[in-house]
């Protein structure tokens, strides 16, 4: 089946006003169950805060691939007649963000490939740093490359290699530098793999007999599946009709689980490793309220990823939480570019205050980060629109000062504001009456969970503190997303 897609969105980029990261994409897997297209829908949906420039799914009944990507939402890819023509017990899906330039279908995932061994379909969450002089070595040695995007790389060093496909995905996995959690499927074969450093988190379960897999531990409460297990730095999972076993193409380099996970990515509904989001940024929030207390009327947060931690600074602080601003849900997605005058007012058709809440009011206002400061700067403007006496900003993460490498969407340095600017010059540009950021150190530990006896708390900081887990030299891969 042919992945039909004549649409192009242009995509890429910031969406309009607003300067939040973005995560690249999620993942999900199934195998063994009957109908896993129609599972993997549903697993995808769930996921769909990941990426919502394309989806794609491929099964496989043990003989044969079916396949179908497209540009949208999941619910605009799929609907029952597509889902039904995906047979098979076992599949791959993958919802995708881009950089700009790279939205288009030829990059959408799965990946699906022809090999000497029979069919080979790849989906990734996360960014291989070396791409580009792996693709330039690849390129060199006479494979030839059909998209742009960096998980086409594994593929072919697995299709090159002349050993068994286990082997040779061992070795290909050894081979990559970042971060990145891998879904490979095969007519008899699924594979998981996380990298060595953990950076991109994948999960299993199990529903009935079949297994599953999921960037996120919120889509196996979704479809009713069991949450079993993190997939371990540096493991490699292998599911064929023996059953499954775990084996390590790496052993641990060190634990650096992206921090963005918790502060902003993933849902409050989820589990990373031991530790529920919610009740992490609810943490968050009550350290924040220790390290930086301000006399005031009322709490609110930026929806919807900072609510809890502004639950938890208003509780910490005995602060009453109000719903000062407003998140319009459709809002989201649009293929009509609006005229310069509608940009700039683009932020209201996302968030409005809620003036009977703010007038006359003297708030708190917690968001997870600041990015460019654009963002800030417009909903302090908007609380003062709407009679708010003061504003106060407070930030439930430290200053994000460095980009990142690992898969998620970050501008370079110079246009991170915190890189460039002093926490008294932001407050400033954002026009609010005080401005404080969480500390690192307070940070990793509300965060807390298994790891935190650890310096780093697992966590990769690099954003913050500039302290890379993997080399990172000239040649590395600058778009962010290697999916």
């Amino acid at each position: 089946m042919e992945a039909n897609g004549s649409y192009f969105n242009e995509g890429g980029g910031q969406d309009g006003p607003f300067d939040r990261l973005r995560e690249e994409c999620g993942v999900f897997g199934v195998f063994g169950y009957e109908d896993a297209a129609s599972l993997t829908y549903y697993g995808l949906h769930t996921l769909q805060h990941r990426g919502e420039e394309s989806a794609g799914i491929c099964t496989s009944d043990g003989h044969t691939f079916r396949y179908h990507r497209g540009m949208g939402l999941v619910k605009e890819v799929f609907d029952k007649d597509r889902l039904a023509s995906l047979e098979g017990d076992r599949a791959i899906g993958h919802v995708r963000y881009s950089t700009s330039g790279d939205s288009r279908l030829a990059n959408a995932q799965p990946l699906v490939f022809k090999t000497r061994d029979g069919d080979l379909a790849v989906a990734t969450n996360g960014n291989i740093v070396n791409a580009p002089m792996l693709r330039r070595e690849l390129e060199q040695k006479g494979s030839i490359f059909q998209t742009t995007s960096d998980t086409e790389v594994i593929a072919h060093l697995i299709a090159r290699s002349e050993s068994d496909f286990v082997t040779a995905a061992k070795d290909a996995l050894r081979q990559l530098v970042g971060g990145f959690a891998f879904l490979i499927l095969t007519n008899d074969k699924l594979l998981v793999a996380s990298d060595t450093y953990g950076l991109r988190p994948i999960v299993m379960g199990r529903l009935g007999d079949a297994w599953v897999f999921s960037s996120e531990s919120c889509a196996l409460d979704t479809i009713g599946a069991d949450f079993v297990r993190a997939v371990e730095p540096g493991e490699m999972l292998v599911f064929d009709a023996m059953g499954y076993r775990s084996e390590r193409f790496a052993p641990v380099a060190k634990r650096a689980l992206c921090s963005m996970e918790f502060i902003y990515f993933s849902r409050p509904d989820s589990q990373l490793y031991d530790v529920n989001l919610h009740t992490a940024r609810k943490r968050m929030g009550m350290r924040l309220a220790e390290e930086f207390p301000v006399e005031a009327d009322l709490v609110s947060g930026v929806p919807d990823s900072s609510i809890s931690a502004a639950i938890g600074y208003a509780e910490k602080a005995g602060i009453p939480y109000e719903m000062g601003m407003i998140k319009n849900k459709y809002s989201g997605r649009t293929f009509i570019q609006p005229s310069q005058e509608l940009r700039e007012q683009g932020v209201k058709m996302k968030l409005s205050a809620v003036r009977s809440v703010v007038e006359g009011k003297r708030v708190v206002l917690i968001d997870d980060s600041i990015v460019r400061g654009t963002t800030s700067r417009r909903i302090v403007k908007m609380l003062r629109d709407a009679g708010a006496k003061e504003v106060h900003l407070r930030i439930a993460s430290p200053p994000f000062k460095n980009p990142c490498f690992y898969g998620i969407d970050t501008p370079t340095s110079d246009d991170l504001i915190a890189s460039t600017h002093t926490v008294e010059q932001i407050c400033e540009m954002t026009g609010a009456d005080s401005l404080a950021f969480l500390s690192q150190p307070g940070m990793i530990e509300a965060i807390g969970g298994a790891f935190t006896k650890e310096a780093s708390g697992g966590l990769c900081l690099a954003c913050f503190d500039k302290e890379y887990p993997t080399p990172i030299g000239v040649s590395a891969n600058m778009t962010s997303c290697g999916c």
